[in-house]
């Protein structure tokens, strides 16, 4: 039997209006409903409609159940995992950054925040070791050797010493290394920067597992493994003429006996090497080991003769436009550049095109390429700065070979000089009796001038022999000063003076010093462009002295 639609009772009525306005009359007799609602009616009415509704509500309530259920689970989780973060105190290792945004290695209780098991016994050991249970017998029979070769005194003194090491990368860290070994018992450190892994081709005791820690805390972890008994005071931050006091000052009531300088930022070298001298503090300095590879041309000597090295010549004319010329030793060498060997290239376009030296480094005007650097050099520099530093502190004589025999070449130099301002003297001021005429110039400026300006060779073809001084330009005025206690003295300056060989120097005189020309008529462009540089330069320091 067919199933038929019947409509319910209430659609059987018709509801209208009647003729008059506002009158509602029921019609009694059946009509059928419009099209789209009888297949609408027919539609909601099947069983098939009604189960699929009722599972799909069914359905949206079970979904909306669970999706409260896990908002209300996961906002439990949240709640419980903040409860559990404890408060950061000045103690959490989190909070504890260098200046420069890098993670320091260290916490309130002196432990690195990431120790092997191997690096935690030590860790322990060596603090035992510095409290005193550590046997002093022990001690004395691993320096069995050292006590022999400096006697009981000699080593007393090194282990009374307190040094100090600024810069813990490849020259300090061998340096620091053979420091403890010897027995020196209390070292500061200071260095701002992480070892990396190139810096294990030249570091004396980081391995991997120091990859990504500081320099400071890497060199006190490893040597305290070897040297327990040592005391370390780490200072991971950048050396600067600001903390200069507070870093090279006293330990617990002890000023330093001597410091290093293993620095390769010429800013903070000098700032260094400044602050020592002028507060009577015992330095050695390392100049650069970047692109050599002769163990036997480096030297001790005063800074004053250091030559053939850019960071030499830099710190050295730096030192001199704050008054300091000489007086500091440093460990230099006189290896020359060649062909084949590495040298230090100007940096390519491509890096200038990324910005300035201050966008491209991790500090402001910091160094950002990256040297040659053979990695038994630095140690050997760094070996050399400890050696001194024992023999200096237990007062072991000795007795360093001067690199070069230079000094006589500067006074030669400079009686030559003297002798061609006497002669222009007479030239210019006929009459005039300019013997013992006095020059404003030692042997020192000499030097300077001849290795510093001209880096030991004739400005004119290059060459490195029978080298004389001789002024660039005819004088204008009288050459003769006669205002200090009627002392005839030459006025000549550094900036006016120009290397060249003897040869050249005679010719330069005939042409220009003696005639009208100018040296624009005489020498050619890059000639006249390269000596006018030079110039210019040392105008530019004389302002500072």
């Amino acid at each position: 039997m067919d199933w038929q639609y019947s409509p319910p009772k209430c659609l059987r009525q018709k509801t209208h209006y009647n003729e008059s306005p506002g009158q509602l009359k029921q019609s009694p007799e059946s009509e059928e409903p419009p099209p789209m609602m009888s297949w609408f009616q027919r539609t909601t009415s099947t069983p098939s409609f009604q189960f699929g509704a009722t599972a799909l509500v069914a359905g949206g309530l079970t979904a909306a159940a669970l999706l409260s259920y896990q908002h209300l689970r996961r906002e439990e989780a949240i709640d419980e995992l903040k409860s559990s973060i404890p408060e950061l105190d000045k103690s959490h290792p989190g909070i504890q950054l260098t200046n420069y945004g890098t993670a320091s290695s260290r916490h309130n209780n002196g432990r690195s925040t990431v120790l092997s098991k191997e690096d935690q016994k030590s860790a322990e050991f060596a603090a035992r070791a510095r409290r005193g249970d550590y046997d002093d017998d022990l001690i004395m029979e691993q320096l069995a050797r050292n006590r022999v070769f400096l006697k009981d005194d000699g080593l007393a003194k090194l282990r009374d010493a307190f040094i100090i090491v600024v810069g813990c990368g490849g020259v300090g860290s061998h340096c620091t290394s053979a420091l403890a070994r010897s027995g020196v018992s209390r070292i500061r450190l200071i260095d701002f920067d992480q070892v990396t892994l190139s810096s294990l081709n030249r570091h004396a005791v980081a391995t991997l597992a120091d990859v990504g820690t500081s320099k400071v805390h890497c060199l006190q972890r490893r040597i305290q493994q070897i040297t327990p008994w040592v005391h370390f005071d780490v200072r991971n931050q950048l050396f600067g003429p600001k903390d200069a006091a507070s870093l090279l000052g006293h330990w617990d009531g002890k000023k330093p006996d001597y410091i290093v300088d293993a620095i390769d930022n010429i800013e903070s070298k000098v700032a260094l090497l400044e602050y020592c001298y002028k507060n009577g503090l015992p330095v050695i300095s390392s100049m650069g080991a970047g692109c050599k590879s002769d163990p036997t041309r480096i030297f001790v000597g005063d800074i004053s003769t250091s030559t053939e090295d850019p960071l030499s010549r830099s710190t050295r004319r730096r030192l001199r436009a704050v008054g300091v010329a000489s007086g500091i030793p440093v460990v230099y060498s006189t290896e020359k550049p060649g062909p084949g060997k590495a040298e230090l290239l100007p940096l390519p376009e491509e890096e200038f095109a990324k910005g300035s030296v201050g966008d491209l480094g991790v500090l402001p005007d910091f160094r950002v390429r990256i040297l040659p650097v053979l990695g038994t050099m630095p140690a050997t520099f760094g070996y050399t700065c400890a050696n001194h530093v024992i023999l200096k502190v237990t007062g072991y004589p000795c007795e360093y070979v001067p690199a070069k025999g230079r000094e006589k070449l500067y006074d030669g130099i400079l009686a030559q000089l003297q002798g061609s301002e006497e002669k222009i003297i007479r030239t210019m001021t006929p009459g005039e009796d300019a013997q013992g005429l006095k020059l404003p110039l030692t042997a020192l400026d000499v030097g300077y001038v001849v290795e510093e300006v001209y880096k030991g060779k004739s400005a004119i073809s290059g060459v490195t022999t029978r080298l004389a001084l001789v002024r660039w330009r005819k004088p204008t005025a009288s050459p003769i000063d006669l205002r200090i206690e009627k002392q005839k003295s030459s006025k000549i300056r550094l900036r006016e003076l120009v290397c060249m060989t003897k040869e050249e120097a005679s010719r330069h005189e005939k042409g220009i010093t003696y005639s009208d020309k100018t040296p624009e008529d005489l020498y050619d462009a890059e000639t006249v462009q390269y000596i006018e540089a030079r110039i210019q330069e040392e105008i530019e320091f004389e302002q500072y002295r």
